[in-house]
């Protein structure tokens, strides 16, 4: 960990109705690190990365960002502070083709003449062909429609929209969920490339083989706490499985062996 983390949440706190979805949890990521966070269905993953997206600010806790405290109350002040979230339903538009998803909000727009002024359909292209290129992105063309990409590409392109803004940390919900074992690989190929980049992410993750094929440290979330913190070059998918569950590693490592034999 650096000294200082590109992201800090301190003792955030988020409840829905009866239901304490999250309870006093930290968390951290540094600039150039991949930090997955993991547990099982209603852990609370969703509900903190909301937080930090501004979808579902926190009742309570801080948030620090870049060194400075900050307040993120709406998806807009995330995006301006530089944090971009690509969620499971990539949101997409399946009858445009790649440029136009790219821009879509924010076209480009050129003039002719005093009061006439019509799309850079050129400027788009060409600037959507060197994103691409940079992210090594492979799609037939950035003229095709997204509804005829691989699940993959689709996914890739939903990453390069969100790495538009210029944004320091990618929040990436369930990134490679009914993918194959192909298209998985090109999507944990990008999320490298994003580190490399000097860009924090947070990758929420249910399959812990992309998980260590990817993150630097894993954050597990039960019952709404932060339980455990894993580097993963130093512990094991029993020990993670353990700390979802409740369980021993020991009980786990039985279970695994069982299971094999």
């Amino acid at each position: 960990m650096a000294a200082t983390p590109l992201l800090r949440l301190e003792g955030v706190s988020k409840r829905f109705g009866a239901v304490q979805a999250l309870s006093e949890v930290d968390f951290e990521c540094d600039a150039g690190e991949v930090v997955a966070l993991v547990g099982d269905n209603g852990a609370g993953k969703s509900t903190l990365v909301k937080a930090v997206a501004g979808t579902q600010p926190a009742d309570s806790g801080r948030i620090v960002f870049d060194g400075a405290e900050v307040h993120i109350g709406t998806p807009q002040a995330a995006a301006k502070l530089g944090i971009a979230t690509v969620y499971q339903d990539l949101a997409l538009c399946d009858n445009l083709d790649v440029v136009a998803n790219l821009y879509v909000g924010r076209e480009r727009a050129r003039g002719l003449g005093r009061n006439l002024r019509i799309l850079d359909e050129i400027g788009m292209e060409r600037e959507a062909l060197g994103l691409l290129e940079r992210l090594a992105v492979s799609i037939p063309s950035v003229r095709t429609d997204v509804a005829s990409l691989s699940g993959g590409q689709r996914q890739s392109v939903a990453v390069a929209r969100a790495t538009m803004g210029h944004p320091k940390l990618v929040i990436l919900d369930e990134p490679t969920a009914a993918l194959g074992v192909v298209q998985t690989r090109q999507v944990l190929d990008l999320v490298h490339r994003l580190r490399s980049d000097g860009l924090g992410v947070i990758v929420i993750s249910h399959n812990l083989v992309d998980v260590f094929a990817v993150a630097d440290r894993i954050v597990v979330l039960r019952l709404g706490r932060r339980v455990a913190t894993f580097t993963v070059a130093d512990t094991t998918a029993e020990d993670v499985v353990a700390a979802i569950t409740g369980a021993k590693t020991e009980e786990v490592r039985s279970a695994y062996t069982t299971e094999a034999s």
